[in-house]
């Protein structure tokens, strides 16, 4: 066998040495992330899972070009990172993500949810594709007045949450607006309302989260849990960019205290075209942010994502079916209203059709 010139041995090592560090740094922040299920703070860690785990293999790798005496080491930080990772990971793809219904189902609803960014110049483009794909609800974040009229010109629906920067879009208007209170500080943004269907009524929330990065993100969880905890859940409907991943912690506990399940399952979202904060291409999205969850009173037929549409996110699009008669279901989601309405009337407002857009 031949032997190896000094200097591509003394690159060989070098590189091998760059893996190996490559692979401990991915190995040790797979690691810390664990320490989320204690720490919001290291919570942030589990976000990038995936990427701990394909760096630290990328870097386990480039290590083995150094020979034996570097391939003891970059394989028990390849078993670190594995084990770290799949310890994240894996109960997103085995927890239940609710009934599902077949393609031909009665009474199926489209819903879509999309943060469409605030400042993206394809307005015209999100309103044909919307009127393309023909929706029942559709959730945006970062609405603007000028999406907004696009897509009152284009449709002639009708919008909930039209002064604020989450908005639900239908081509019918919305029965009733309950609105449970939140602490102020909370800083939650959210726009709900109640709708008919042939079915019966279903309530429609959608929100926006701030970065798991910043304080208010936790205190938001927090409110939305309350809001939910004083709306009727069965037939319920909740979308946003929440900001989180399937393997974070805290989108762990939100799936267990929404009372809702989560319809999607890592669908990422994530960036589509460009970071905004550079304004790079994104070839491929990587972290699933965007969710939709649903009530027992839905099974899932679809669950799909969407195409760039000059935003940094990727719509998410879900089709739902009732798992009951229209009858049953609307007997149920009336007594649910009325005992959340007993409970939550002292702090509350109900905004009737047309008194609020």
């Amino acid at each position: 066998m031949p032997r190896l010139h000094p200097k591509v041995k003394r690159l060989a090592f070098r590189l091998s040495a760059v893996g190996l560090a490559l692979g401990a740094i991915c190995a040790g922040l797979g690691l810390l992330a664990l320490g989320g299920a204690f720490s919001a703070r290291l919570d942030v860690l589990t976000h990038l899972a995936p990427l701990w785990a394909a760096g630290a293999g990328i870097g386990v790798a480039v290590a083995a070009m150094g020979g034996q005496s570097m391939r003891g080491p970059a394989f028990t930080l390849a078993v670190i990172a594995l084990a770290a990772g799949a310890t994240l990971i894996t109960p997103e793809f085995l927890r239940s993500t609710g009934p599902a219904a077949p393609l031909g189902a009665r009474g199926q609803l489209k819903v879509i949810q999309f943060n469409a960014a605030r400042d993206n110049p394809q307005l015209g483009r999100i309103a044909d594709w919307l009127v393309a794909e023909q929706p029942d609800v559709v959730m945006i974040e970062e609405a603007t007045p000028a999406l907004r009229d696009a897509i009152l010109a284009r449709t002639g629906w009708h919008v909930a949450g039209a002064a604020t920067t989450a908005m639900i879009f239908t081509p019918a208007a919305y029965l009733v607006m309950h609105r449970p209170k939140v602490a102020p500080g909370s800083k939650l943004v959210w726009v709900n309302a109640t709708y008919a269907s042939a079915s019966g009524p279903f309530e429609v929330i959608v929100t926006h989260f701030s970065w798991p990065t910043e304080p208010d993100h936790r205190a938001q969880s927090l409110a939305m849990r309350r809001v939910l905890a004083e709306l009727p859940r069965d037939r319920a409907i909740l979308g946003g960019d929440f900001n989180s991943t399937p393997w974070s912690f805290t989108r762990r506990a939100d799936d267990r205290a929404f009372g809702l399940v989560r319809r999607d399952r890592a669908l990422a979202s994530w960036p589509a075209d460009r970071v905004r904060a550079r304004g790079l291409a994104a070839p491929f999205p990587v972290l699933p942010i965007d969710h939709v969850y649903a009530g027992a009173g839905w099974a899932t037929v679809s669950v799909r994502r969407g195409p760039r549409l000059g935003s940094d996110h990727y719509p998410v699009i879900v089709t739902l079916a009732p798992t009951a008669t229209p009858t049953a279901r609307a007997g149920a989601w009336a007594t649910s209203s009325a005992v959340n309405s007993r409970s939550t009337a002292a702090n509350s407002s109900m905004i009737p059709l047309g008194s609020r857009k």
